[in-house]
C-alpha cells in the first residue's frame, strides 16, 4: 500500500484473507432484525482498508440489491454513524463531501477548506476535483470562487490547480532569491505584496520551500510564520500558516489539529473524524509519534479520555496503538527534532527586551513624582507604575539614589509600606538589580521548610556565566553565605551536583567542535555502562552543564543521527524527578530560550488560577533581555498573544503594570 521505495506509515492495512462477499454478509446480518450489532460493524469496517471497503459495498449491492452506505446511515446514529460512513467512501469522495458540507448553506467552514487544500498532494487534489464533479455535477473551483473572497480565494484557487512543483533538485540561487522576495514583499515593504506570498508558497516544491524558510530565518532573524502573522490577516493568514506547517511537516500539522480538536471543554468531532479517517492509510503512525513528542501524551490516550462508546472504540482502532505503552520513537518525529536543532544552530536572532532606557531621563524628577504619589492619604499606583515600568533597571538604580539624596528616605521601604500584594512584589522586584532579584528568588526557594526546585532550575539553567557570577556576588552580599553552600545543603544526589556545577558559571563560551560533538553524543547515547562513577546522569552533567550552547546544538544533532531519538525524548524516558527537569530545562534553553520562557508563562496562566510568582519572576527578569522575542514565541506556540492572556488572567494595577512590561499587543 506504500508508494514504491517508501515504508507504509498508515495504521490501517489490507485485511489478510479478505473476502468481500463474506464481509458483506456479516454486515447484513449485523443490521438485520431489531437493533444492530454495532460492535461487529466497527470491528469489521475499521480492520479493512479503504479499497477493501469499496469492494464490500459492491458485493453488498450484488448480494442484496441494497446500498450499504444507505443502510449504515439508517442503522447508526450521531458521531459513530458519521465516522463509519466516512470510512466507506473513497478518500477523494470523502474530501469532496467535506468540502461540499463546508460551503453549503449559510456561512462557510473555512477551517475545513484550509485543512484539506493546504495538506493534499497534487494527485490527491486532482482526484478530489474529479470526485466533486462526479458526485455533485458541479465545478469545485467555481463553487469555491462563489463562496470565498479576496486573497484567501486566490490562494485556494492556486492550490486547487494541484500544480505544486515536485522536483527534488533545488537551486541554491532560487532559494536565496525566493527568501529575499518574501522578505521584500512583507517585512521590508510599506503594506504587503500578497501576490508574491501566493506565488512562492503556492507553487514551489516542499523541498525547495523548506530551504527557503531556513534562508528566510537567516536573513530576517525570525521564522516565516511570525512574518505571516504580522503581514497577513484573517482566513488568508490562517491558510498561509497551514501551508507553511504542511510544508515543514504534514504529520506535525495534523498532530496539532488533533490536539486542538480535543483539548479544553468539548470536542470538535468533525475535525477529529475527518483527520482520523483521511490519514489512517497515509501517515497515522507519524502523526501519533509527533503527537506523543509534542504533547507528552499519546494520541490514543487523549482519544480514550475525550470520547466514549462505539465512537471511541472505532477511533482507537483507527489510531492503531498506544505510544505511551510502546515508548517507540518513529522517524518522522526524529526528522522534525533534527530540523529544529538545525534551525536553532543557524538562526541569527537579535534578542530584544521590551523595556528600554527612557529618553530625557531625569532621576530627580522621577524621585519627586514617586514621593508625591506616596505622600498623604492614599497612593497613586498609576504614577508609580508609569515611572517604574518605563525606566531601565540602571535608571531605577539612579532614582533610588536621587530619592535618598532628596528626601533622606529609603525608596524601597516607602514602596513596601504603600503597596501590597502582587503589585508590591512586582514593583519592588523591578527596583532590585537583576542579580539582586535572582539572588532573592533563589534564597526564597531554599529557605524554610521545603525547597522550590522549579525556581532553582529555571534560574540556574538559563543564566549565562556573567549573570551567574553576578548572582553569586549579590547572594554573598545580601545573605553573607555562599550560594553554592546553600544549594548543597538544601538539595541532594545528582540534582545537587547539577546545581553546583551550574553555580560555578564556568560554561565554555567557544564555538562548536565537530569531532568533540560526535564523542559527546556517543557518551550521551551509551546506555550500556554500569559503572556508578560514569552513570548516565554523570555523563549528561559533564556535557550539558559545561559545553557552550553552539557546541551543544551540534551534540544534540549528532545524538539524533546515532539514536533516531531527540535528546528530550531520551531524558524523559531514562531519567526522573528534578534531575530530568533540570536537564530538560538546559536542553530547551539551548534550543530556544525565549520559547522555554514562553512555555513557562503560558503554564503560569492556563487553567484555573494563576501562578503569579512565576509570572512576576519571568516578566521582571526577561523585560530587558528577550521579552520581545518571548512574545513572538508565545503567539507562535499558543495562537494567542501574551498581552491578551495577561489581560484575561490578571486584574487591577497588577495587570496594568504587567501589560506595561509586556510592551504591546501582537
Amino acid at each position: 500500500m506504500a508508494p514504491k521505495g517508501k515504508v507504509y506509515r498508515g495504521s490501517v492495512k489490507d485485511f489478510p484473507g479478505f473476502d468481500a462477499s463474506q464481509d458483506a454478509e456479516a454486515l447484513y446480518n449485523a443490521m438485520k432484525g431489531f437493533g444492530s450489532d454495532k460492535e461487529a460493524i466497527l470491528d469489521l469496517i475499521t480492520s479493512r482498508s479503504n479499497k477493501q471497503r469499496v469492494e464490500i459495498c459492491q458485493a453488498y449491492k450484488s448480494l442484496y440489491g441494497k446500498d450499504l452506505i444507505a443502510d449504515l446511515k439508517y442503522e447508526l446514529t450521531g458521531k459513530f454513524e458519521r465516522l463509519i460512513v466516512s470510512l466507506m467512501r473513497p478518500p477523494a469522495y470523502s474530501d469532496a463531501k467535506e468540502i461540499k458540507d463546508a460551503i453549503a448553506g449559510i456561512g462557510t467552514d473555512e477551517k475545513c477548506l484550509i485543512e484539506i487544500l493546504a495538506s493534499r498532494t497534487n494527485q490527491e487534489i486532482h482526484d478530489l476535483v474529479a470526485a466533486y464533479k462526479d458526485a455533485y455535477e458541479r465545478d469545485l473551483e467555481a463553487d469555491i470562487i462563489g463562496d470565498t473572497s479576496g486573497h484567501f480565494k486566490k490562494m485556494l484557487v492556486v492550490l486547487l490547480q494541484g500544480t505544486r512543483e515536485e522536483d527534488d533538485v533545488v537551486s541554491e540561487d532560487l532559494v536565496e532569491q525566493d527568501a529575499k522576495d518574501l522578505l521584500e514583499a512583507g517585512e521590508l515593504k510599506w503594506g504587503t505584496d500578497e501576490a508574491q506570498f501566493i506565488y512562492i508558497l503556492g507553487r514551489r516544491s516542499k523541498q525547495h520551500l523548506r530551504l527557503v524558510f531556513d534562508e528566510y530565518l537567516k536573513i530576517s532573524g525570525k521564522p516565516i510564520e511570525r512574518s505571516i502573522r504580522g503581514e497577513l490577516s484573517g482566513d488568508f493568514e490562517k491558510l498561509m500558516l497551514a501551508v507553511v506547517k504542511c510544508i515543514r511537516s504534514t504529520a506535525e500539522y495534523f498532530a496539532e489539529r488533533l490536539h486542538k480538536a480535543m483539548k479544553g471543554l468539548g470536542t470538535r468531532d468533525n475535525t477529529l473524524i475527518r483527520i482520523m479517517v483521511s490519514r489512517s492509510e497515509i501517515d497515522m503512525l507519524d502523526i501519533r509519534e509527533v503527537f506523543r513528542t509534542k504533547y507528552e501524551k499519546s494520541l490514543y490516550n487523549m482519544i480514550k479520555e475525550d470520547t466514549s462508546g462505539e465512537y471511541k472504540k472505532a477511533l482507537l482502532k483507527l489510531c492503531g496503538g498506544d505510544d505511551d505503552a510502546a515508548g517507540e520513537f518513529f522517524p518522522e518525529a526524529a526528522q522534525v527534532a533534527y530540523r529544529m536543532w538545525e534551525l536553532s544552530a543557524v538562526a541569527k536572532v537579535e534578542l530584544r527586551g521590551t523595556v528600554r532606557p527612557a529618553g530625557s531621563f531625569n532621576d530627580d524628577g522621577d524621585a519627586q513624582v514617586l514621593r508625591k504619589a506616596m505622600k498623604g492619604l492614599g497612593t497613586d499606583e498609576g504614577a508609580i507604575i508609569e515611572v517604574v515600568t518605563q525606566r531601565s533597571n540602571a535608571q531605577r538604580q539612579q532614582i533610588l539614589k536621587a530619592y535618598k539624596a532628596h528626601y533622606g528616605r529609603d525608596l524601597m521601604a516607602d514602596l513596601k509600606s504603600e503597596l501590597s500584594g502582587s503589585l508590591a512584589k512586582l514593583i519592588l522586584g523591578l527596583m532590585l538589580t537583576p542579580a539582586q532579584y535572582d539572588a532573592k528568588q533563589l534564597r526564597k526557594a531554599v529557605e524554610g521548610a521545603g525547597t522550590d526546585e522549579s525556581v532553582l532550575i529555571e534560574i540556574m539553567a538559563t543564566r549565562n556565566n556573567q549573570e551567574i557570577k553576578a548572582i553569586n556576588e549579590a547572594y554573598q552580599e545580601a545573605y553573607h553565605k555562599r550560594l553554592e553552600d546553600d544549594l548543597s545543603s538544601d538539595t541532594s544526589g545528582h540534582f545537587k551536583r547539577i546545581l553546583v556545577s551550574l553555580a560555578l558559571g564556568n560554561r565554555d563560551e567557544g564555538p562548536e567542535n565537530l569531532t568533540q560533538a560526535h564523542e559527546d553524543a556517543k557518551k550521551l547515547a551509551d546506555v550500556s555502562s554500569n559503572d556508578s562513577s560514569d552513570s548516565l546522569e554523570t555523563r549528561f552533567l559533564s556535557i550539558l552543564c559545561t559545553r557552550s550552547y553552539p557546541h551543544l546544538r551540534r551534540v544534540f544533532q549528532e545524538f539524533i543521527k546515532m539514536t533516531n531519538h531527540d535528546v528530550e525524548h531520551a531524558i524523559r524516558k531514562r531519567m526522573s524527578g528534578d534531575v530530568r527537569d533540570a536537564f530538560m530545562a538546559i536542553v530547551r534553553s539551548v534550543k530556544n530560550k525565549p520559547a522555554f520562557f514562553a512555555d513557562k508563562l503560558y503554564k503560569s496562566m492556563k487553567g484555573a488560577g494563576t501562578d503569579e510568582r512565576t509570572l512576576t519572576r519571568i516578566m521582571i527578569s526577561r523585560s530587558e533581555i528577550d521579552l520581545f522575542n518571548i512574545r513572538g514565541e508565545f503567539i507562535d506556540l499558543f495562537d494567542k498573544s501574551l498581552h491578551h492572556m495577561i489581560e484575561k488572567d490578571t486584574s487591577g494595577d497588577y495587570r496594568k503594570a504587567l501589560l506595561a512590561l509586556c510592551g504591546g499587543e501582537d
